[in-house]
């Protein structure tokens, strides 16, 4: 078995991915077409190169004007139905898709609608597709008070039945002038059993990983990729077992690395870090969650254990209940068996 068709039948669990963030080109085209007064290309040619980030500021820009254009609740139905089909077509079995309330409340959908949105695409990605729906609401860190409390007050008075976890996103430079108002939220969250699912250390220093785990009592880091710059932090995170949601194209596309052969994950990797693969935004990092696989593989060396224990450790990180974590390792297990003495 090559390691193309390996990384073809690995079944795979996705941890970070946001729903504006996994439109697919049609789907956003379609949206487009639909609202050609939010100023998003309806040429699939200019809407590619629209996708071409110079830094995460214009990224954030450009994906606010995506996000514009979600202005119904069918609209959010499309888009969970539409990373669902493309998760089954990679293999993919669950999947912790974040979703900004802030996003749907600003465009004036009342909660009761997003929620039942949600919860309808839930039921149809496991009927039509075969792959498990989880949702994390997240803070969009810049939108500060505003943000926090509808974020908040979505995920406890209408939250749809999939919600495991509640996070904070957003540019981490705006961050410390909230820092109480994102406490107090995390707190009221996690009491209402929500897990604690913050981003933190992508486009910050470790200071901000800390935080996240301080103050916020983060169970997983988004990205995290910072940690690396602290060993006590390092030894911290493989002491602890806190997970590292890692997303290497992701992190080249919006400039917090330079080449993705410099890219971090290797070496968080020989530290003992307990690290997932995800695809953050594939649709418009031109990525898929397959192909992160392939980059690790192709250009950060990995080998077929390697990858193996990467998709291990998504099923182990996840919000789960155990028996849907037994049936998906034992998958993992027999492709293992399967490729064994095969080589690269």
């Amino acid at each position: 078995m090559t390691i193309d068709a390996f990384i073809d039948a690995l079944p795979k669990v996705e941890l970070h991915v946001h729903l504006i963030g996994s439109a697919s080109v049609p789907t956003v085209l379609e949206l487009a077409r639909r609202h050609p007064d939010g100023g998003v290309p309806t040429d699939e040619e200019e809407l590619r190169a629209f996708y071409r980030f110079t830094d995460f500021p214009h990224f954030a820009r450009i994906y606010q004007a995506v996000n514009a254009l979600v202005r119904e609740p069918e609209d959010v139905a499309t888009l969970v139905l539409g990373l669902a089909a493309d998760l089954a077509g990679q293999n993919g079995r669950y999947v912790e898709l974040t979703v900004t309330p802030y996003a749907h409340h600003v465009v004036g959908m009342p909660m009761r609608e997003v929620t039942e949105a949600l919860d309808l695409a839930a039921r149809r990605s496991r009927e039509e597709h075969g792959v498990r729906m989880a949702y994390v609401f997240d803070i969009p860190g810049e939108y500060g008070v505003e943000g926090t409390r509808v974020t908040l007050d979505h995920a406890l008075q209408e939250p749809p039945q999939a919600l495991v976890g509640f996070g904070l996103a957003g540019i981490e430079q705006e961050r410390p002038k909230y820092r109480d108002i994102f406490a107090d939220a995390f707190r009221a969250a996690t009491a209402a059993g929500l897990r604690s699912l913050p981003h933190a250390g992508e486009m910050t220093g470790p200071e901000t990983i800390w935080e996240a785990l301080d103050l916020l009592g983060a169970e997983r880091i988004g990205h995290g990729t910072s940690c690396m710059h602290d060993p006590r932090l390092v030894a911290h995170l493989r002491e602890t077992r806190i997970p590292l949601e890692v997303c290497p194209t992701s992190n080249v596309c919006t400039g917090q690395v330079a080449r993705v052969e410099e890219h971090p994950l290797p070496r968080m990797i020989e530290a003992g870090l307990f690290v997932t693969l995800n695809s953050d935004d594939p649709p418009m990092f031109a990525t898929t969650l397959s192909r992160e696989y392939r980059v690790a593989a192709d250009h950060l060396g990995l080998d077929r254990a390697t990858l193996t224990t990467l998709a291990r450790n998504a099923v182990e990180a996840s919000s789960m209940d155990p028996e849907g974590k037994r049936e998906i390792h034992a998958e993992i297990d027999a492709l293992a068996a399967q490729s064994s003495g095969t080589t690269l």
